[in-house]
């Protein structure tokens, strides 16, 4: 049987807050680390003048945790997470922008405003031949005049940049606006290029059409070549003018530049008498489409501007509170003491701040754990050096006298002591077992109902005459289901049942009931005993108190049940309280143990 009581043993106590509750727990020295601490006491002992030795909890946590390297933490904006999200942020920026750079439908739009402007003149100007620039033969048959063609073309195109060539109707070339004949026989003009705005701009230029070009996706235009005698073959646009079409045509000549040209027909009274064609070169178009693009990559280079901007801030802004977070905790795993904190982030109310708080909360439960452990190694100390000062007192004083009597009532009390100690550190290896087993252990829905059926049935069939009586009380309006492990309920079960046939007078009756209350499960086991002490319905969940009824013998219990069975509740979620029953008048009637557990979703 194990007690209910458990308390603080002297004036040391451990205090935690109810989430963050002080658990036992076993301390596991790796073969490996207890070979090194017998190395370093062997060496201790063999050297003449002994140095200190640190602690054992201190020589543990040196040995389970070897020195590592500390980390060399990087500036933020050297960070790998810094880069990351500056490339991220410039390639989402360049792939629209150098999808814009292409401005084909702009450049389309373009060409087919020149090739219309040219066909409107080409039709114009072949009028203008047609009536000024035709013969008659003595054979009646009309014919184009070369050099009155010529004549006309430098008056009509003169100021324009526009190149014509007037195609004979046998495919010949008649007259070409840039040759021109003179005394010394045929001139050829060839156009300049414009001059250029400004270094910088024709450098930027250039290389932008440049890497332009370089990107797929653009037009390939036919190759643009001028034989030295020309003939209508060479052009397609002249052959199919030739037969009354109009067509247009785009071509790039070797430095990359556009030649835009136009044939129409030239007739007189629906006679074809031959083509002309007019061509000009695509700079204008060039030079807008350029400036087009400049014009993007300015507001392209003022957005590139303020993305690396916000990315560095934003980079900042994260990497800058992981990297203080990193160092912190570093820190805490290598200083000594407690001087060290996490840094508290928590009002940023995002992710980092959970981060932080996260951090701060797990720093905090492990200086609790720490503390608990200490605590509990003091309380066990404490509790295994009483017996162990009376066995010790008894064996020095059998050794002395000589009196059979007293000799057997000195065994007698060091045979106590031995089962007090054997039963204290079973208890105690129990609990500091129980933390990690229930971290391991796997649930599965348990019938607390059941189960409380089971253990009275247990205790009735082995009950002494005279003892307690059970009344049991278990709801079926619904489910008693719960997400556990049945072995650790049952042995809070068992705890609070063995307590309360201890504390119970003769025929005594033990109540115990069950009911399921909205998403709770509520067990309560109360008995007819003298009930807990004020002050103390809290404390008897504490470590090694125990409060015993007279008649029981010394040392029986280890005053660690209750405790045990607090930290079982707990673990699954619950709730376990001790009150005490009064009558009407006031009296204490006895105690009643309370646990809820919440129930298992349907």
């Amino acid at each position: 049987m194990t007690d209910r009581r458990a308390g603080s043993v002297g004036n040391r106590r451990v205090t935690i807050d109810s989430d963050r509750r002080a658990r036992p727990t076993q301390l596991v020295v790796p073969a490996r680390s207890r070979k090194k601490l017998e190395k370093v006491s062997q060496s201790h002992d063999a050297e003449e003048t002994p140095s200190p030795v640190p602690s054992p909890l201190t020589a543990m946590s040196e040995a389970a945790s070897p020195p590592v390297a500390k980390r060399r933490w990087r500036r933020s904006w050297r960070s790998p997470l810094t880069r990351r999200i500056l490339a991220l942020n410039t390639l989402v920026l360049l792939i629209p922008v150098f999808g814009l750079l292409h401005l084909t439908q702009y450049q389309s739009s373009l060409i087919g405003s020149e090739l219309d402007s040219l066909r409107i003149q080409a039709r114009a100007f072949s009028l203008s031949l047609a009536n000024s620039a035709v013969v008659t033969a003595q054979v009646g048959e009309e014919q184009l005049v070369p050099d009155q063609a010529r004549s006309l073309m430098r008056v009509l195109l003169a100021e324009t940049g526009v190149r014509a060539r007037l195609f004979a109707e046998t495919g010949g070339i008649l007259a070409d606006s840039y040759v021109l004949s003179g005394p010394g026989g045929q001139v050829q003009m060839i156009e300049l290029p414009p001059p250029e705005d400004g270094i910088p701009m024709t450098w930027m230029g250039r290389h932008l059409d440049r890497l332009v070009n370089w990107l797929p996706g653009q037009d390939n235009f036919e190759l643009y070549t001028e034989a030295s005698k020309q003939h209508s073959d060479d052009y397609m646009e002249v052959e199919k003018a030739l037969k009354g079409d109009s067509p247009g045509m785009v071509r790039q000549d070797r430095s990359s530049h556009l030649v835009l040209s136009v044939a129409v027909p030239v007739q007189r009274y629906r006679r074809i008498l031959g083509a002309l064609m007019l061509s000009t070169g695509g700079s204008s178009i060039e030079a807008a489409v350029r400036d087009r693009r400049i014009d993007i990559l300015m507001v392209c280079g003022v957005a590139l501007g303020m993305t690396i901007l916000i990315s560095l801030y934003l980079a900042g802004n994260i990497a800058r509170p992981l990297v203080r977070l990193a160092e912190a905790a570093d820190r805490v795993r290598y200083g000594k003491g407690r001087q060290y904190e996490i840094p508290d982030f928590t009002s940023r109310r995002d992710e980092i701040g959970e981060l932080s708080g996260a951090l701060r909360d797990m720093t905090e439960a492990m200086w609790n754990r720490l503390d608990a452990i200490e605590g509990f190694a003091a309380d066990v100390a404490h509790e295994i050096k009483n017996p162990l000062t009376s066995l010790r007192s008894a064996v020095e004083t059998v050794a002395r006298i000589e009196d059979p009597s007293q000799q057997k009532r000195l065994m007698a009390i060091i045979l106590d002591d031995v089962q007090r100690l054997d039963r204290l550190i079973s208890d105690i290896s129990d609990a500091s077992r129980l933390d990690a087993e229930l971290s391991r252990a796997h649930t599965e829905s348990v019938d607390v109902g059941r189960l409380l059926d089971a253990l009275v049935e247990v205790h009735r069939a082995t009950a002494s005459e005279g003892g307690p009586r059970f009344q049991v009380e278990v709801s079926d309006n619904r489910p008693l289901v719960v997400q556990g492990i049945e072995g650790r309920l049952g042995q809070v079960l068992r705890n609070l049942i063995s307590n309360a046939i201890t504390f119970s007078p003769p025929d005594g009756l033990i109540r115990l009931h069950a009911e399921r209350n909205d998403n709770d499960i509520v067990l309560s086991i109360s008995d007819e005993g003298p009930g807990v002490p004020e002050g103390k319905l809290e404390a008897v969940f504490d470590r090694f108190y125990t409060e015993r009824p007279k008649s029981e013998k010394f040392g029986t219990h280890s005053g660690l049940g209750l405790s045990i069975s607090k930290q079982i509740v707990d673990a699954h979620g619950g709730k376990i309280v001790a009150q005490n029953r009064y009558n009407g008048s006031g009296e204490v009637t006895g105690t009643c143990f309370k646990i809820t557990l919440p129930a298992e979703e349907a």
